[in-house]
């Protein structure tokens, strides 16, 4: 799909992440949105690029868009709260280790899983 001219368009800088809102035409002058996220990488060498991402909402998709997007933010919000809470944003934070029963248990199953994995033999369908 050839990229048209945006008719409007509005940029959120966020870090190293970019989100560019770009209001764009069909050959049939109608109009759709384009987000696209830019994130800037640093290369080993000093000198740096950028990833893009991007997607495209058409309007018969804008209501259930809008809506499921503002479930999940309003879920999120519900749940953690608005505060930004993450190593990378917080130097103080430390990750807490559950060191409960609960943990113990899970971590016993996950390991009983991997030795009985390693039991099993190469099966050719030709064997069945």
């Amino acid at each position: 799909m050839m990229e048209r001219e945006e008719i409007f368009s509005k940029v959120l800088r966020a870090g190293r992440r970019t989100y560019f809102f770009d209001v764009r035409a069909t050959k049939a002058d109608d109009y759709y949105l384009t987000i696209t996220e830019s994130k800037k990488f640093t290369n080993d060498d000093g000198s740096f690029h950028y990833k893009k991402h991007k997607i495209y909402i058409y309007k018969e998709d804008f209501a259930e868009f809008k809506d499921i997007l503002a479930e999940m933010t309003d879920y999120i919000i519900d749940q953690r709260g608005d505060e930004v809470i993450s190593e990378r944003h917080q130097k103080d934070f430390k990750k807490e280790h559950n060191n409960s029963e609960e943990y113990t248990s899970a971590k016993s199953e996950t390991e009983d899983t991997l030795k009985t994995t390693e039991s099993f033999t190469d099966v050719d369908f030709d064997d069945i």
